[in-house]
């Protein structure tokens, strides 16, 4: 089987005349432009997301409102610690040991997608209510890692799909994480392969040639953003 093309030219976006794709179905079609930013893990979205902040876009993000969903005391840590007990406590803090609940959910699909279903319908309560906040801008971007996987894409009115190649992202995650091989293969394998996001995305942004090249990208499909009123 050919492997998937990541060539993508997002005519979708820059050309909103064009009949509309598979990919735009059940999607925001507000006035104002919300760009759901996504990808796997350790592919470069933070770096977008920090140069969409620069040319003075809010960034909503998914992982600062499940890092505070799982904040010392709240209803997710309670139930996470009469889930799993002592081995996930921090031994620093009554709050969790992170490294630990991550390495439970990785390794076991199961549990993941019991932590999912306690912290994905916290994560669109946030993003309700930040929206409303920035209700009088032209655009947002909305940070999510597992936006189709969590059936977001009715927030957007348009999906990017970061992209780097996986030996990239293999040795992004191992050091940034201070993984092992394996650790980081079982945090890539648990999200959808890149080539059925890329099936759903709008755009591909590739961050794998360095910033002068995605940067000019990203400058691109800003520069189409229409007026609000």
């Amino acid at each position: 089987m050919a492997s998937p093309s990541y060539e993508r030219d997002c005519k979708v976006i820059l050309s909103r005349d064009e009949p509309l794709s598979l990919s735009e179905r059940q999607r925001w079609e507000g006035r104002q432009r919300r760009i759901g930013l996504t990808g796997g893990i350790a592919s470069g979205k933070s770096s977008v997301g920090d140069f969409l902040e620069q040319q003075g876009i809010a960034v909503l993000d998914a992982d600062l409102y499940a890092h505070e969903a799982l904040a010392p005391g709240t209803p997710s840590t309670r139930a996470v610690l009469e889930r799993y007990g002592v081995k996930v406590q921090s031994e620093l803090s009554e709050g969790l040991d992170r490294a630990a609940l991550g390495s439970i959910v990785f390794s076991d699909p199961q549990e993941r997608t019991w932590l999912e279903s306690q912290l994905h319908p916290l994560v669109r309560q946030r993003f309700d209510q930040e929206l409303q906040t920035h209700v009088g801008e032209r655009v947002v971007a909305l940070m999510i890692p597992l936006l189709f996987e969590a059936g977001l894409e009715s927030l957007c009115s348009e999906v990017w799909l970061v992209h780097c190649s996986p030996t990239q992202q293999r040795q992004r995650l191992m050091t940034r994480n201070r993984l092992s091989p394996e650790e980081a293969e079982q945090r890539i394998r648990a999200q959808w392969p890149m080539d059925r996001k890329t099936e759903l995305a709008d755009c591909v942004i590739k961050t794998g040639g360095g910033p002068r090249s995605w940067r000019s990208q990203v400058r691109e499909l800003l520069s189409t953003t229409p007026p609000l009123d």
